[in-house]
């Protein structure tokens, strides 16, 4: 399905297609997951067979033009190919949407079919940026129920983001609620365990009309959600990064610290011109001294040397990742020092391991660094022992394979 924004005319045309699945489907008993007797033995044919069992949320379907089926008797059976999802756009069933007008009060909102929007040429977003967006994932447990990973981090950073861009924004209660309704309303596409997960994005955007620079007049926020896979295509295996030294992602009093759509614009040029040199990403240093570290292009990086643990310090210029706040903690609890502070790159260069983190990747070590020419190299045996244990921490408590002793996870069905 075409999801861009067509710039030409007044009107987004919206999808045409019914919000039903638009693969063949097999229906099952509605019980299928609350029925445990029937779980473990059903479970494991549905991953052989690569597939997802969900119930269809009764909605009213306010966009596409189809009929949809609200029928919440069966369940459907999508025919996707759970072992070859990347990190792209998979279109789905339903998405979020709430508008505020003057007054800063978001409408209760409601589910839509997944498709194009109609928005105005003079739209705040389209000629000033003035957008936010987030990024957040649910995982299949074992036993078919869903895990958000702290979707109230995800509210909070969208609001002091919106207070930086003269925005105003639901509130944490609205953005977990629509979060919950929009994951629910997709849920047939929440990947097996194991298979990877649903990403969910969450968007606001000055929708209203404006000529001259000033807060649009009104706001839009929506949420769609797309299985995902690995970011990297090399998934859980090193990445090999190249140091910037011409571009920089963000500067002092900019507003590189909130998760702005114009910060991530700005690092396609280098990161284009990385991986064309056969790099995975781009790492960004300050562009003041130009020689402390900020982070990579999505993600925050981390530098290991023994027991210690470095990582940039927040400080206006590094956007405050939940998955780096997350694995603070989880190192913190396993023994580790952490360091926030100003990392040097000649120190990135002398570490034992480096690895980054963020909703995407949730950890990526590093297998080397390229400085001024010069390619550092980390470790001998693929990933770092601190990464390997790090992720496997985080991992497991994300997709309930482990007690969630912090109070992160929130689970539906």
């Amino acid at each position: 399905m075409e999801t861009s924004l067509a710039l030409v005319g007044l009107q987004l045309q919206p999808s045409y297609l019914p919000c039903p699945s638009r693969r063949a489907s097999t229906l099952l008993p509605a019980n299928f997951f609350t029925d445990r007797r029937h779980l473990p033995l059903s479970y494991l044919k549905l991953q052989n067979q690569r597939s997802l069992i969900s119930s269809r949320p009764q909605v009213a379907c306010t966009i596409c033009r189809g009929t949809a089926v609200s029928n919440s008797e069966t369940f459907e059976l999508d025919d996707i190919d759970w072992d070859d999802l990347g990190f792209g756009l998979v279109p789905t069933d339903y998405m979020y949407v709430a508008k505020c007008s003057k007054d800063g009060n978001f409408s209760k909102g409601d589910l839509q079919c997944f498709g194009n929007i109609e928005m105005n040429p003079s739209s705040g977003v389209l000629n000033y940026g003035q957008g936010l967006f987030e990024g957040l994932k649910a995982y299949r447990k074992l036993d078919g129920s869903i895990l958000l990973f702290r979707p109230d981090e995800n509210a909070l950073r969208m609001r002091m983001g919106a207070e930086r861009m003269c925005m105003p924004a639901p509130t944490t209660e609205q953005f977990v609620e629509a979060t919950k309704m929009t994951v629910l309303a997709n849920k047939r596409w929440v990947p097996p365990p194991g298979k990877g997960s649903l990403y969910i994005r969450p968007l606001l955007m000055g929708s209203g009309a404006v000529l001259g620079l000033a807060p649009a007049p009104e706001y839009t926020f929506l949420i769609y959600v797309s299985p995902v896979g690995n970011y990297f295509k090399e998934g859980l295996a090193p990445i090999n990064l190249v140091v910037e030294n011409e571009f920089h992602r963000a500067t002092p009093g900019g507003t590189g610290g909130v998760k702005t759509i114009g910060n991530y614009a700005s690092v396609l040029k280098a990161q284009s011109l990385a991986k064309a040199k056969g790099f995975s990403d781009v790492l960004y240093l300050d562009s003041v001294h130009k020689k402390y570290l900020e982070e990579v292009s999505s993600c925050n990086v981390f530098v290991v040397k023994r027991t210690t643990i470095s990582t940039p310090a927040i400080k206006g210029t590094i956007l405050p990742g939940i998955t780096r706040k997350s694995i603070i903690d989880v190192a913190h609890s396993l023994g580790f020092q952490v360091e926030e502070r100003l990392v040097s790159v000649e120190e990135l260069l002398d570490a034992d391991e480096v690895f980054c983190t963020g909703t995407a990747v949730v950890v990526s070590p590093v297998g080397s660094i390229t400085y001024l020419g010069e390619r550092v190299s980390y470790g001998k045996t693929g990933v770092g022992a601190v990464s390997q244990q790090l992720y496997s921490s985080l991992t497991s408590l994300q997709m309930g394979l482990s007690e969630d002793k912090m109070g992160w996870t929130v689970e539906l069905m």
